[in-house]
């Protein structure tokens, strides 16, 4: 029998008229080929009965590595709990494993291990965060990668590689966006490769809207790449409206930032792909 996994995407029912530097021991020598990878961004995450989806690997100091995922994926309320200071989490700490293939008739193959070390979520809470617009959209979080496991990771974004970079100055309206979604409610499993379009920028410029290609539950979490192949943010949400279904996308930068301010990581930056960007 398959795995039964819960597919988290929160879903709004809204009803509406209409690149840091990067050093030496982050170079492409330390990773394993693109091409046989078994941990990367767009690879299925699994954090107890819930699945998801990576974005992009992080490193430190220190020179340990991180996968990045939405900060929901490791909630215990239901769709609709999106405020990530008063929805409550599992604990840092909580085991999360890599898998590939695991669809509504495959229970897939687990690939690696890690563990949740951050969660913004659980540090605004912890910070008392009184910022409603941090409340609503601050939805990222971080998994440690299991020492057996760091050997098995490449930082590429599959089918267009990338990221090249980190998007600090955002993207404008009408911009084309690239994604990789591998949700388990797809038959067979398989993730793929999809564009959108931005169509507006909502909280003061922490979540980008996006339509076309639109991500399903299971795809959350999974990063975006703007029109130059830098990391613009993390699927968080599905709207359905009377003009159709949105999704809300993270700003990255932002995430970033905050996590950088409060994970108490030092040096937490964004690893760019080994694989050069491309869209053809």
């Amino acid at each position: 029998m398959p795995r039964l996994r819960r597919f988290v995407l929160p879903v709004l029912f809204a009803l509406v008229a209409s690149g840091a530097q990067v050093g030496a021991a982050d170079g492409a020598s330390r990773w394993a080929p693109s091409s046989t990878a078994a941990i990367h961004p767009g690879v299925q995450m699994f954090t107890g009965d819930a699945q998801c989806t990576a974005n992009f690997v992080f490193t430190d100091d220190a020179h340990r590595v991180y996968v990045g995922y939405a900060a929901h994926c490791a909630g215990t309320g239901d769709s609709n709990d999106i405020n990530g200071c008063t929805t409550r989490s599992l604990a840092m700490g909580t085991p999360v494993t890599f898998g590939t293939g695991a669809g509504l008739l495959t229970s897939g193959t687990t690939t690696g291990s890690g563990r949740l070390v951050y969660s913004s979520w659980h540090t605004m809470q912890a910070r008392h965060e009184k910022s409603a617009i941090r409340c609503a959209y601050n939805d990222f979080a971080l998994v440690r990668v299991d020492a057996a496991s760091v050997g098995k990771v490449n930082p590429s974004m599959p089918k267009t590689g990338g990221p090249v970079g980190l998007d600090t100055d955002g993207v404008p309206v009408g911009s084309t966006l690239y994604t990789y979604g591998a949700s388990s409610m797809k038959l067979g499993g398989n993730g793929s490769a999809r564009t959108a379009r931005k169509t507006a920028t909502e909280g003061s410029g922490w979540e980008h809207v996006v339509r076309g290609g639109t991500g399903i539950p299971g795809d959350s979490g999974s990063g975006y790449l703007g029109p130059d192949g830098r990391a613009v943010g993390v699927l968080s949400t599905l709207a359905f409206g009377l003009s159709g279904t949105s999704n809300g996308v993270g700003d990255l930068s932002r995430e970033l930032a905050y996590a950088q301010a409060h994970a108490g990581i030092s040096g937490l930056r964004l690893v760019p792909g080994t694989v050069r960007f491309h869209t053809s």
